[in-house]
């Protein structure tokens, strides 16, 4: 984050930095000018709070201009060597970085001949000390900054404050977000609109390799040419609220909480008269409804709801429906072409691994439609079309009410278009429509239906491994809630396809070792229902111990079962929304009866910006 104004440096820094320690929580830091020009840095391994401890103890003079960051150690360890801010220019430049500088090797080695030196095992310590030295040559922070960022190769993010110029902060991005917040006499630069929303919602957006030059009462953006560009303004939909607990004991909590109203609020404008309407889609009908195959782009999470829906794609749409982990796509050399539908899913909108196969896929002559959460991000600007999900913030690091969104956006996509390609009956339609409008009071219900679920957790906090099974649309919530159960407790989880068990998994069952078993509906999916009480036979026999999450009135689960969690009736293809629910709250309260950190677990950040 950077700052120019007239308020509390410091204050607008840290608090800022508090709302952004999502995105990395292993080190942070903060650069300050003194309003008699002296450049202060202060950086602390640890979360944001050592940091905090630490200006408590050892105040830093008032300033007007300053720089912050939290980091996700990429090159080197988690020190207060390699924490944010670096300095050049000796000790009057201050440089905050996201992301890796890809030739940072052969710069070091070129500054190291001119007899530089270093005190840091990173990237962004070569990108301060190469922006001082041009300093040094040209005596102009915007040039200096300029000259340097021209020589970076990779994704990086920079910001950059000397105290020759207080009152002045440089920006640059490549392949990794950056926001400029609009203020009243005063102005932000940010990863992420969190960073500056409780101060103003007025946002511009820096596109693809361009920088920004701002002060209290200006903001330049140009080109790393030096052409100038006007940058796309933007309204931050949401207000500081919405990103803080309020009152709940984890963010994670509140926003699974709020899943209901996360899916109402993406589905919201987007059903009339029993029909999906996508007013400002970008994308034309005709274009959509050529299509003869849908990919799926994600990551993490993004990628089991991109899987989810694959299933109601491909019953409504009547074409091949595919989902590939972005970080494989572009290496396999694909075939795509101008009738394949590549739909892009991230949160974040800024996940590295999904921009660079979503410009791939482009390159191929295949259209992109977004499926992003956030105003401004890089892949729904660089997207042929975007489809937002309206979930607003989720600041804990394991998603939750993202999956859900995502799903509810996926299917409306779906019957988008069966519409167009005419693959979907009225009827069917017209069913499938009153299902997602009851989805948010659904949801609610299963929330209700989870409330002896810390309990459970409690007396499984010295569990050593879990495993999920599910089948059809089930399988990929399996996957998810052993994903949970990987990023908050810390254990081994595997999600299975029911069916799969026999060909090798069913050698992991212990005596005593938990398994959730993702039951479909007795009434609508009787056979699938018969072949997964089978399934939970087997493993009763080898002395699992059987936790089923089953639809309201499943009596027939009942003796096979040794615990099991209710949840609302609902069609087949809309019961992950549903079955969900208790895996998050499991996994979360797992997370806490065993002393964790919920909402920053270790080694994990919200998003993740370098490949």
């Amino acid at each position: 984050m950077g700052y120019a104004g007239p308020g509390d440096t410091l204050g607008v820094l840290l608090s800022g930095l508090q709302r952004l320690e999502y995105r990395g929580y292993d080190s942070a830091g903060v650069a300050v000018i003194s309003d008699d020009g002296e450049l202060q840095v202060r950086k602390r391994a640890g979360k944001l709070n050592v940091l905090v401890d630490d200006l408590h103890r050892h105040p830093l003079k008032a300033g007007h201009t300053g720089l912050g960051h939290t980091r996700w150690a990429t090159h080197g360890g988690p020190t207060d060597e390699n924490a944010h801010p670096h300095v050049g220019d000796h000790g009057r430049l201050a440089v905050i970085h996201n992301g890796i500088i890809e030739n940072y090797a052969e710069l070091k080695a070129e500054l190291l001949d001119e007899g530089f030196s270093f005190t840091s095992e990173t990237d962004t310590e070569v990108a301060a000390v190469l922006i001082g030295r041009e300093y040094e040559r040209l005596h102009d922070l915007e040039a200096a900054f300029r000259a340097s960022v021209r020589r970076f190769e990779g994704a990086f993010t920079l910001l950059a404050v000397h105290q020759d110029e207080p009152g002045v902060v440089v920006g640059a991005r490549r392949n990794s977000p950056l926001v400029i917040g609009r203020g009243k006499g005063e102005n932000f630069l940010a990863s992420d609109v969190a960073a500056f929303v409780a101060h103003t919602t007025h946002a511009l957006a820096i596109g693809q390799d361009q920088m920004v030059v701002l002060t209290a009462d200006s903001i330049a953006v140009t080109t790393f040419d030096g052409e100038p560009v006007e940058p796309e303004a933007f309204e931050v939909e949401w207000d500081a609220s919405a990103a803080e607990k309020g009152g709940w004991s984890s963010f994670m909590a509140k926003e699974i909480s709020e899943e209901p109203e996360a899916v109402a609020d993406t589905l919201r404008g987007r059903l009339r008269d029993g029909k999906v309407c996508f007013p400002g889609l970008a994308l034309p009908d005709s274009a959509l409804a050529a299509v003869d195959r849908v990919l799926i782009l994600a990551c993490g999470t993004a990628s089991y709801a991109g899987m989810t829906a694959s299933y109601a794609l491909e019953r409504w749409v009547g074409v091949p429906v595919d989902v590939q982990l972005s970080h494989e796509f572009r290496y396999r050399d694909p075939v795509i072409g101008p009738r394949t539908l590549v739909v892009a899913v991230s949160q974040s909108g800024e996940t590295m691994d999904t921009l660079m196969a979503t410009r791939y896929a482009q390159q191929q002559g295949a259209p992109v439609l977004a499926v992003c959460n956030t105003q401004g991000a890089t892949i729904a600007r660089e997207a042929d079309g975007v489809l937002y999900t309206h979930a607003g913030p989720e600041v804990a690091v394991a998603s939750t009410k993202a999956y859900s969104a995502q799903v509810a956006a996926l299917y409306l996509l779906g019957l988008y278009l069966g519409q167009l390609r005419e693959t979907l009956s009225d009827a069917e339609r017209t069913d499938a429509v009153a299902e997602l409008e009851a989805l948010p009071d659904r949801i609610q219900g299963a929330l209700h239906a989870s409330e002896g679920i810390p309990q459970m957790a409690h007396w499984m906090a010295d569990t050593r491994a879990v495993l999920f099974l599910g089948r059809n649309v089930l399988y990929p919530v399996a996957l998810e809630g052993a994903l949970k159960l990987k990023e908050l407790a810390y254990i081994h989880a595997e999600g299975f396809a029911a069916g799969e068990l026999k060909h090798g998994p069913i050698a992991l069952i212990d005596p005593g070792l938990p398994v959730f078993v993702l039951m479909p509906s007795p009434r609508r999916s009787a056979e699938l229902h018969a072949k997964v009480l089978s399934n939970i036979q087997e493993i009763r026999a080898r002395g699992a111990r059987v936790i089923a999450v089953a639809e309201v009135g499943d009596t027939a689960v009942l003796p096979y079962a040794d615990d099991v969690i209710t949840v609302p009736l609902t069609s087949p293809l809309f019961s992950p929304f549903l079955s969900v629910v208790p895996l998050q709250i499991f996994a979360m309260e797992l997370s806490t009866a065993k002393g964790l950190d919920v909402d920053q677990p270790r080694n994990l950040a919200k998003s993740v910006t370098v490949e």
